[in-house]
C-alpha cells in the first residue's frame, strides 16, 4: 500500500491537492494483482487491514474473486457511489478509496427537463435510487 504513486495535472500543481474523481490514484505493484482499495488523504490513517470487516471491502473482494453481486449489494452500491460527494465511481470510507470503475456503467437520466449522469451497476438499481417520474435513462458506453 505504501508505493503509489498520483498522476497530477497542471491544474492540480495550481489549484492544489483535491480528492476529486478524475485524478486516477495509480499503483506501482503488479498489474495482476487487483487492489481492494487506495489510500486518497495525506495524513496517516488506520492500516486497510482494520477495514476489513467493513461492507464495502467484503464487497471489493468477492467483485475480485470474480462472484456476482446480489440485488441488495447492487442496489446498496449504487446508492454508496451516487451520494458521496468524493468519488464518482468509487466510495471513501476512512481515507481509503474502493474504486469500482470496472463494474459500474454510466447512465444519462432525463427526468424533470434535465438530463443527469449516473454510475450504476445496472438499470434497476439506478431506478430504486432515483424518486420521482423517469423519462428515460440512456446507457453510455465506456469507450
Amino acid at each position: 500500500m505504501d508505493k503509489q504513486k498520483v498522476n497530477t495535472t497542471s491544474s492540480m500543481n495550481r489549484k492544489g491537492y483535491s480528492s476529486s474523481s478524475h485524478y486516477r490514484i495509480s499503483s506501482v505493484v503488479d498489474e495482476s494483482e487487483r487492489l481492494v482499495a487506495t489510500k486518497f488523504v495525506l495524513w496517516d490513517v488506520e492500516p486497510l487491514e482494520s477495514l476489513c470487516n467493513s461492507k464495502i471491502y467484503l464487497l471489493r473482494v468477492k467483485l475480485n474473486r470474480g462472484e456476482c453481486m446480489s440485488r441488495e449489494e447492487k442496489n446498496w452500491l449504487c446508492e454508496a457511489v451516487n451520494s458521496n460527494t468524493y468519488f464518482r465511481t468509487a466510495v471513501p470510507l476512512q481515507g481509503y478509496r474502493f474504486d469500482f470503475f470496472d463494474v459500474l456503467k454510466k447512465y444519462l437520466v432525463g427526468q424533470y427537463g434535465q438530463w443527469t449522469e449516473y454510475y450504476a451497476p445496472d438499470r434497476t438499481s439506478l431506478r430504486a435510487y432515483l424518486y420521482g417520474r423517469i423519462n428515460q435513462i440512456v446507457e453510455i458506453p465506456k469507450y
